[in-house]
């Protein structure tokens, strides 16, 4: 009975998109303030009418479905505006990291087709350099942002002038298909070019719907940037704020003094990052601090965040989530949640919790860890150990161009994260290692993450990596890579290995031990692949 006169119409199919919410949002909040960047603020109706100059724009200049519109700007308004406007084209939006040279920038530019590109001024030096070796000329708009430093325009126009011309009653229109791309996303590869991730209309929807419900955004919620936008989208909380009817706090430069500026004078109530955002924070000198009575909700992935961490940071009024996920999953895909009782319990029993990647966001179906080879799931027992893979709506369409990686990352009908994780009894997921971190030393593994956690409860260290030294005889042995906190008393080597003898089995600590500032991505990772060579460097010498 249920077949006759059902079925998909114009009143029940609408394509999802994440532009349909900034829509929403101006219609129900025309007059809050959706945007603050320094002096700055634009209310929902004007961020709308933004993004829709800049679609009419982009128009103007022959931009429309599939072309790639590329932006290479931190977090300011133009970001997110190019989040909504770009899309309402059915155009897809290439964010660059900032940090990249310009040879790797060239090959973006080159590699997704970008039609136009939008620059900050910052970094117009690099991208004139990356525009010449991709041996492309698309029409280039100059962000010129009072932040940023005065270097000389590489455009043709500035964005304020382009989006003038604009039509500022552009129609908002939704994609032809939900599984139409919405963005494309350079995985930054440790050897070899990146490889081009793909998001659909769809899979953004669903996943700043996740994020919203996981994070407890709301209309009261004011979330400052943290996060590079240029990275997964912004973890696609562009768009999920904007669905929750929140406030976005722009910030260029992540660093403590604007950051405890920005939670006391606006009242931020949600803030995400890297590790390293936390231990800035815990670091940060005395005359950076301010006061601020609401307790803010941080969301971290990248790492586990150690013990001392998240003490540290409660102390200081913020509440720790730790969040897992990939370019490849659109950010986050689990999540450790909270579970009645957890916060009596003792510090450490809390933390060894908190720092499992735990069990699946609202959108991803399904998290499994599983022998790679014969895709057998392992016991959930937390000490057999799998590949993680994940399955849902939220996982990307594919890469771009490159079938062979496509077809591998999905094999067996997973998406393979190439991570080394055990699955608990109650069901969360704890990540061991990446596959090429895990330390195989005389036929043991050894896992680097636990190192690196009894490393980070060392009183005078404040950063931690470790990786795989080459050995004659055990085949490889730890070798750790430590900052120190700053004033901290003179530690040796042989300071830091007695440490770990006293908090690990024996054959797990590090026979080796080097001092210094660790190398990091964009994002904030430690780059373990460097660290790695440095290893290899160090052993054969």
């Amino acid at each position: 009975m249920f077949e006759q006169n059902l079925g998909r119409t114009d009143a029940n199919h609408l394509p999802l998109s994440p532009v349909s919410f900034l829509t929403r949002a101006a219609h129900i909040y025309p007059g809050r303030v959706a945007v603050i960047h320094g002096d700055r603020r634009i209310t929902y109706a004007g961020f709308l009418e933004r993004a829709r100059r800049l679609a009419s724009s982009l128009a103007a200049a022959g931009v429309g479905k599939g072309d790639t519109v590329a932006i290479m700007a931190p977090n300011t308004p133009e970001m997110l505006e190019a989040h909504y406007a770009v899309p309402m084209l059915g155009a897809v939006l290439c964010c660059i990291n900032i940090r990249l040279d310009a040879g790797a920038i060239g090959f973006i530019l080159g590699h997704s087709e970008a039609k136009v590109v939008l620059v900050d001024r910052e970094f117009a030096p690099v991208m004139a350099g990356a525009l010449a070796a991709s041996g492309r000329t698309p029409l280039v708009v100059d962000i010129d942002d009072p932040t940023a430093p005065p270097n000389a325009l590489v455009g043709t126009i500035e964005y304020e002038a382009f989006i003038a011309a604009g039509d500022p009653t552009h129609p908002v229109r939704l994609p032809d298909d939900e599984w139409q791309a919405i963005g494309l996303n350079y995985t930054s590869g440790t050897t070899g070019n990146p490889k081009g991730v793909v998001a659909t209309h769809r899979g953004a929807y669903l996943n700043a719907c996740a994020n919203a419900l996981t994070f407890g955004l709301s209309p009261r919620s004011v979330y400052l940037w943290t996060l590079p936008m240029f990275h997964c989208n912004g973890w696609t909380y562009t768009w999920a704020v904007t669905l929750a009817g929140g406030t976005h706090v722009c910030l260029r430069r992540v660093e403590p003094a604007p950051i405890f500026a920005a939670i006391a004078d606006h009242g931020v109530t949600h803030m995400c990052g890297a590790p390293v955002v936390l231990s800035m924070l815990i670091h940060a000198p005395a005359d950076t601090r301010r006061p601020f009575t609401q307790t803010v909700g941080i969301a971290t992935g990248g790492a586990a965040p150690p013990s001392t961490v998240i003490a540290q940071m409660e102390e200081m009024g913020f509440a720790v989530t730790h969040l897992y996920g990939l370019t490849e999953t659109y950010g986050p895909s689990t999540v450790c949640l909270w579970q009645p009782g957890l916060e009596d319990l003792p510090i450490d029993e809390k933390s060894a919790f908190m720092a499992r990647q735990g069990v699946i966001t609202p959108m991803i179906e399904e998290a499994a860890v599983m022998n790679p080879a014969t895709m057998q799931r392992m016991p959930a027992d937390g000490q057999s150990m799998g590949e993680l893979m994940l399955r849902g709506n939220t996982v990307m369409a594919g890469y771009v161009k490159n079938p062979t990686a496509t077809a591998e990352a999905f094999a067996g009908g997973w998406f393979h994260t190439g991570d080394l994780a055990v699955m608990h009894p109650d069901g969360y997921v704890e990540i061991k290692d990446r596959a090429k971190d895990i330390i195989i030393s005389g036929g043991e593994n050894i896992s680097s993450l636990e190192v690196e956690e009894a490393l980070y409860k060392h009183p005078h260290v404040m950063e931690a990596a470790v990786v795989a030294r080459p050995d004659d005889k055990w085949g490889e042995t730890p070798q750790a890579y430590v900052t120190l906190k700053p004033g901290a008393p003179a530690v040796t080597a042989a300071d830091i290995t007695a440490w770990c003898r006293q908090h690990l089995a024996h054959y797990k600590c590090p026979r080796h031990v080097a001092f210094g500032p660790l190398p990091k991505t964009s994002t904030g990772k430690i780059q373990k692949f460097e660290l790695r060579e440095r290893a290899r460097t160090e052993q054969s010498a």
